[in-house]
């Protein structure tokens, strides 16, 4: 089975089954595994001196790893689609979203919690247009890293270049922060997951113009996508926001610390809440479909 038909099975079997509890109660995600991964580089070498040096070394360590266990999977079509769809994270990426719109519909405390599984930002104070405002943004960006960028990374390199991905991408969420501890050990993985997301966020960008009429829109969506502190971020939210005609990002707080942000499609709707969720989740199913279709077409060209 080629590459390109591999991946159709697998983004419908990732649609349809999502993330199955009884199968990750009784076994670790290969995530979680990636997780324990950069979590024992980062307790064994992120201390003393040359940070950044051991950084680099951890991160291209991890990329040696990743890499190869790609390639020990890659020997028959069967392991390698189950893998790629549970690499993939459409329909965890919808349940967790749609959440926080069931949740905020019963008032603004349940939205909180709800919200506070898919950010890491402060949810404490949140109103309901914040609680929106997070949900929706984190939808954008995570199609990107959770769906775009894997099905990318898979097409260029195979399944070792969707582990690379996916080990990079849970290394920068982990230490990829410019904080006392990280700054420097974690620049390396922040900056390789800035690389490999270069392409894929323009590219869910274009998905979500594509299939809401803004292809039209492409240089506006650029403009609000480099007011965002992110590289590549900015790209699939400032889509949805216009997709949406409502404002994203503005202030927020971290760690207790209020930082002021500028909005992007300002002059879009700010108030906002559960129905503008919903929409935001219609989006990820139309870009999803309209990904699928695309891989759909480049099976039959290539065979």
């Amino acid at each position: 089975m080629g590459a390109p038909w591999l991946l159709c099975v697998a983004l419908v079997l990732d649609a349809a089954l999502g993330e199955p509890r009884w199968l990750w109660s009784r076994a670790p995600h290969p995530a979680v595994l990636m997780g324990q991964a950069v979590d024992w580089v980062d307790q064994t070498l992120n201390h003393g001196v040359a940070r950044r040096l051991k950084g680099a070394v951890a991160t291209g360590g991890l990329a040696v790893i990743a890499v190869a266990l790609g390639l020990a999977f890659s020997v028959h079509w069967l392991p390698e689609v189950i893998i790629v769809a549970i690499l993939l994270a459409q329909r965890s990426l919808v349940d967790h979203v749609r959440a926080v719109a069931k949740a905020l519909r019963f008032g603004v405390a349940p939205g909180r919690r709800a919200v506070a599984m898919i950010v890491g930002r402060d949810t404490g104070g949140m109103d309901k247009q914040a609680i929106a405002r997070a949900a929706i943004e984190s939808a954008a960006e995570n199609l990107s890293d959770g769906v775009v960028a894997p099905v990318f990374w898979y097409l260029v390199g195979g399944l070792p270049g969707l582990i690379l991905y996916k080990m990079t991408n849970t290394a920068d969420s982990m230490i990829g922060y410019r904080t006392p501890r990280h700054g420097a050990f974690g620049w390396a993985a922040a900056r390789l997951d800035d690389v490999l997301n270069w392409i894929p966020g323009r590219m869910t960008a274009a998905l979500i113009a594509l299939t809401h009429g803004g292809l039209g829109k492409w240089d506006e969506i650029g403009l609000d996508a480099r007011l965002h502190r992110s590289p590549n971020a900015g790209w699939p939210e400032a889509a949805m926001a216009r997709a949406l005609d409502i404002a994203l990002a503005g202030p927020r707080s971290y760690e207790g610390e209020m930082r002021t942000f500028p909005f992007v499609h300002a002059s879009g709707h700010r108030e906002i809440g559960p129905v503008q969720i919903d929409n935001a989740v219609r989006a990820l199913w139309r870009s999803w479909a309209a990904m699928l279709a695309g891989v759909a077409i480049l099976a039959l060209v290539i065979g």
